[in-house]
């Protein structure tokens, strides 16, 4: 009975088809000719009032290689990659060539640039492709760069040359199932034993994890209670690491959950310069920078895309750009380019001038990911219907700004790590529960 009733729910799919359901869809520039899609990446006109000219000579050169690279090289490919929610692994060796992959470490084949040409090289990757962006930054300024503050001579000989060249990939694992913003609660152990430790809990939403040669993976030691850094080598014995599915952000991104099931790890993978969760810290510091310049790229990108549509779409015989309240959004999202920039810009210059606090580096982020996301909204209203297709770049960039919003930190804990440090006073627990009313 059940075969007939599916054969028969086949033949009524197959009948109801029109002759050209199967055929594929209309190129973008066919199906939409008035306005050039991404693919074709428009120049950048979104540094208005030329903040170029804060940069030095080198990394301004930097920012126009990556430039050059992200809108030749990624812009054409990275849409369908995006859909299908699969890594590019063609651009790995184009990355290499840029040479920026260790950022600010210096020595063992690493670039050793300062804390703004690495951000600045950010924001350029995202001013493209965010996922891409993430990609590099927890690689390079989480795994390399927790290997460079915290491993000991031989770790950095041994894994930071090859990392550098992206011969070889990392991934940084802090974020558990039960502890997010709580993160220095976390819960995966290492319990120590003859020559070595074994790790055992759980890892989620860990980029790069399902494809990475080797692992950072933070574990409470059971002696101490105090959190330790180890490198995990990829397929390791009772090692896992599963890609998440069903992200509307950062899709090109692999996200993985990391399960460790008696993992064992030998004492020269041990890092000796985490020995608490403050440790972590020397890290996000940095990481927290440069993460605040990815919605900075995020924000140029979309304005751009922006301003080259609303010049090129016409509508009641004339441009959009020609209509007012098209101005005043368009004005109103340079204006946010221009003072993230500038924030971020200061932020970069603190930090190299040892004045930056954690609190500095919290506003930074959530205040430059709150005014991008002001930002890709507008762009997302300029383009119409048109900005929910990720072939003009603004529907992507939408998207894939939310999990910034969210990572190294939410909008929320930022603040509260700012606020605790203007106040004096933390509050990022509740207040204990009354048993009984005062009232």
């Amino acid at each position: 009975m059940r075969i007939n009733i599916d054969h028969d729910a086949a033949k009524m799919h197959k009948e109801a088809k029109s002759s050209y359901f199967d055929m594929p869809a209309l190129d973008v520039s066919v199906a939409f000719p008035q306005a050039t899609p991404a693919s074709n990446f428009p120049p950048c006109t979104s540094d208005y009032y030329q903040l170029v000219d804060l940069l030095t000579p080198e990394e301004q050169a930097v920012r126009m290689k990556v430039r050059e690279c992200m809108e030749k090289e990624v812009a054409p490919i990275v849409a369908k990659y995006w859909e299908k929610a699969e890594f590019p692994f063609e651009v790995i060796p184009k990355f290499a060539a840029l040479h920026i992959a260790g950022g600010t470490i210096k020595g063992y084949g690493c670039p050793g640039s300062s804390i703004t040409g690495s951000a600045v090289a950010a924001a350029e990757v995202a001013r493209v492709d965010a996922s891409c962006s993430t990609f590099i930054l927890v690689h390079s300024s989480l795994a390399m760069l927790t290997i460079g503050l915290c491993g000991s001579e031989m770790q950095k000989q041994k894994y930071l040359p090859s990392l550098a060249e992206l011969d070889t990939i990392a991934c940084w694992g802090l974020t558990e199932p039960d502890y997010g913003s709580d993160a220095s609660g976390l819960g995966t152990t290492a319990r120590k034993v003859e020559g070595g430790w074994i790790l055992e809990g759980q890892k989620r939403w860990i980029g790069n994890s399902t494809f990475a040669n080797i692992l950072v993976i933070f574990a409470r030691n059971t002696s101490t209670n105090q959190i330790n850094g180890f490198i995990v080598k990829k397929d390791a014995p009772g090692l896992q690491a599963t890609k998440m599915e069903n992200k509307i952000g950062l899709r090109i991104v692999q996200n993985g959950d990391i399960l460790l099931k008696k993992v064992f790890v030998p004492d020269e993978d041990r890092l000796p310069g985490v020995n608490s969760f403050q440790d972590t810290n020397k890290v996000l510091a940095v990481s927290r920078v440069m993460v605040a310049w990815q919605p900075i790229g995020i924000a140029m990108g979309v304005y751009d895309m922006c301003h080259r549509y609303l010049k090129e779409r016409k509508q009641f015989g004339a441009p959009l750009a020609a209509f007012q309240i098209n101005q005043q959004k368009l004005v109103q999202m340079l204006s946010n380019v221009q003072a993230m920039i500038l924030v971020g810009w200061r932020l970069c210059k603190l930090y190299e001038s040892g004045k930056m606090t954690p609190g500095h580096a919290s506003l930074g982020k959530s205040w430059i990911t709150l005014r991008a996301r002001e930002t890709v909204a507008l762009g997302r209203e300029l383009l119409g219907g048109n900005g929910i297709l990720s072939d003009f770049h603004v529907a992507k960039a939408f998207c894939d700004l939310e999990p910034i919003y969210t990572f190294e930190g939410t909008y929320d804990i930022n603040t509260l790590v700012t606020g605790r440090e203007i106040t004096g006073l933390a509050s990022f627990k509740p207040a204990p529960s009354r048993q009984k009313s005062r009232l």
